[in-house]
């Protein structure tokens, strides 16, 4: 009796032993993924080994992470990226991330010049990646953060400083009167809307202010986007006239419009085409007619 219990509980874990492993569907998921990842990173190889010249771009990217060590020391990169016809720098950017460092750090967002968040220094000079053709660059192309901020990692500065400074004209609409109808629109003329029109363009992207030589220097300086800002609703007819005297005086003030020399900087790199070296003239002449007294 013993011994055929035995043999029983023999004939059990023999098959317990032999019983093949069920894969579960998340493992078979895993599985599949891997092999794709595998797939894919083989084809880029390929790729990339029969790839000429005339099809790449060199990037050569400025990298800073404080947080590493090892890293903390200011370096480039250089990246090899495939090059295709409408290639921005910011497409570039992407692919060098996702295809050989997920660590490059870059800000972007809307990717259609709206949003000004991917304003980068590019060969010398600001522009915004997404709307930067990488065929009007000389190779290599050479990308750094914007001067005269504080980089926090990679290509991100720290912005907050320009924001300060944007907020600092106050920079939102207030009349004197509006309409008893709640309905009823605060009308404007069309030779005034003419008017402030590109004013009204600016993305916050901050590239005027990072090419500017007197921000750079002094850094009270309310800067040409600021005082753009503060242009757009000086000069809007619907402004109620207490309200344009007193944003008057915060731009007239010593770090206000006397302090731009007319370098025309900040206009050469907007991104939107903002004559902004000119809209700070014209505000100095309206400082001067407001301070002008006859008796």
């Amino acid at each position: 009796m013993s011994t055929q219990i035995e043999q029983q509980e023999t004939e059990t874990e023999a098959d317990e032993e032999t019983e093949p492993e069920v894969e579960s569907p998340g493992d078979r998921r895993r599985a599949q993924r891997d092999e794709r990842q595998a797939q894919e990173q083989a084809q880029r190889e390929v790729e990339e080994e029969t790839l000429d010249d005339d099809d790449t771009i060199t990037l050569k990217v400025f990298r800073y992470d404080p947080e590493i060590e090892g890293k903390q020391e200011p370096r480039f990169d250089d990246f090899r990226v495939p090059f295709h016809k409408g290639m921005t720098i910011l497409d570039a950017l992407i692919y060098a991330r996702d295809h050989y460092d997920s660590s490059l750090t870059f800000r972007h967002s809307c990717r259609q010049a709206v949003c000004g968040s991917d304003a980068l220094f590019v060969n010398g000079r600001q522009r915004l990646g997404c709307k930067t053709q990488i065929s009007e660059l000389e190779d290599p192309v050479r990308i750094e953060p914007l001067p005269h901020q504080e980089v926090v990692k990679d290509l991100v500065v720290d912005m907050e400083h320009f924001y300060d400074q944007m907020e600092a004209v106050e920079p939102y609409f207030d009349a004197d009167e509006t309409p008893d109808d709640k309905l009823e629109e605060q009308r404007q003329t069309r030779e005034n809307r003419e008017k402030v029109k590109m004013s009204t363009r600016c993305i916050w992207c901050g590239a005027c202010m990072s090419s500017c030589n007197i921000a750079a220097g002094d850094n009270e300086y309310l800067g040409p986007a600021a005082i753009n800002k503060a242009y757009r609703f000086a000069m809007d007819e619907r402004e109620g006239e207490n309200r344009k005297q007193e944003r008057l005086r915060i731009i007239e003030q010593e770090h206000g419009v006397w302090r731009c020399q007319t370098q025309f900087s900040c206009t050469e790199v907007c991104p939107k085409d903002i004559p902004l070296t000119e809209h700070i003239q014209e505000l100095k002449r309206e400082a001067v007619k407001n301070n002008l007294k006859f008796w």
